[in-house]
């Protein structure tokens, strides 16, 4: 999730464990500190924007390291502020705002790999969007309230945490009915996926986009909650099906194939030969694209430092207004 969720889930959780062991604005101020650590890597530069995706969300989001790290967090706060009798709370505290951090990360769809150092797999739900206004919210006015008056806002920030995890839940129930939608419609057309996405459009977890992978091609659809009938429309695109094998052992392209799950493109624009990772954007605009190799005349030839070649829309104003229709149930094809 992006940084300013982050801090408020660290610093509502730092709020609702130290309760009136401490100020709440050491509480708020800690967890939203703590909350928000993890995504230093996110400075890190391995060296080519291949691996500085694939690498984000790695060890500083495991859950065995930052359960290791938390008890000298722990112990620094308690030593700063001379509540020493209080460490083991300041303990706990420190490390539910670092665990919360990478199992909010997981509710997305990038891929957080939770379990390193025992194993590298990117875990996604994919139930949130990366920014949702429904999720942050609560959180932000339940460590106001509690900032304000700790004696009310105490439990107004418990139940702006409870609202809070309430919505991911909905968030896992909505993405499955949205599921079920997408595979009657697919099953309906013939379509056999080998992957399947759903994941919510931006801000919100009311209209869905959802990928169908086939070997030869990808399906795009989208699914409001409020539209009307039970079927879906999909538009077909090509996958670059025939790159596969001359792209076979160049890294960054193997790289991106396992840190997708499968939910990729291939494409040549000019000599070069891209991947696409299709779970973050939309047709035609995609934010993690990279150059992975260019043809010499004769054959496909790996670059040695991968390039990005992801971006936004320039305008985005045409996107923002079909997004607000189409989430309210208006039959309208995707801006293209």
């Amino acid at each position: 999730m992006d940084s300013l969720t982050q801090a408020a889930l660290g610093a509502a959780v730092g709020v609702a464990t130290l309760g009136r062991r401490t100020a709440v604005w050491k509480a708020a101020a800690w967890g939203a500190l703590w909350g928000t650590l993890p995504d230093l890597d996110a400075f890190i530069d391995h060296g080519d924007p291949v691996r500085n995706m694939t690498l984000h969300r790695g060890d500083s989001h495991a859950l065995f390291w930052l359960t290791l790290l938390a008890p000298g967090l722990g112990a620094l706060a308690a030593r700063v502020h001379g509540e020493w009798g209080h460490w083991r709370r300041w303990w706990l505290a420190a490390w539910l705002c670092l665990v919360t951090h990478p199992l909010l990360d997981w509710m997305t769809v990038y891929g957080t790999q939770l379990l390193r150092p025992f194993t590298d797999t990117p875990y996604g739900v994919g139930s949130v969007f990366i920014i949702d206004p429904l999720y942050t919210v609560p959180l932000l006015l339940g460590v106001g309230a509690a900032c304000v008056s700790r004696s009310r806002g105490l439990g107004l920030n418990a139940l702006a945490l409870g609202l809070s995890t309430a919505y991911l839940g909905w968030s896992v129930a909505a993405q499955a009915q949205v599921r079920a939608v997408a595979e009657a419609e697919l099953a309906r057309r013939g379509v056999v996926a080998t992957q399947l996405l759903v994941t919510p459009t931006p801000f919100n977890t009311v209209l869905w986009r959802v990928v169908a992978v086939t070997p030869e091609a990808y399906h795009e659809g989208f699914r409001s909650l409020l539209d009307e009938g039970a079927g879906m429309h999909f538009d077909r695109f090509e996958r670059g099906a025939a790159l596969e094998a001359p792209l076979a052992g160049v890294w960054a392209a193997d790289r991106m194939r396992w840190f997708t799950r499968g939910v990729y493109a291939l494409s040549t624009v000019g000599d070069e030969a891209r991947i696409t990772d299709l779970r973050m954007g939309q047709e035609p605009h995609y934010s993690f694209s990279f150059a992975v190799a260019r043809h010499d005349g004769q054959r496909w030839l790996p670059l040695d430092v991968p390039a990005s070649r992801g971006g936004r829309p320039a305008d985005l104003k045409p996107a923002l207004q079909w997004l607000w229709r189409r989430l309210q149930g208006e039959p309208l094809p995707p801006p293209r």
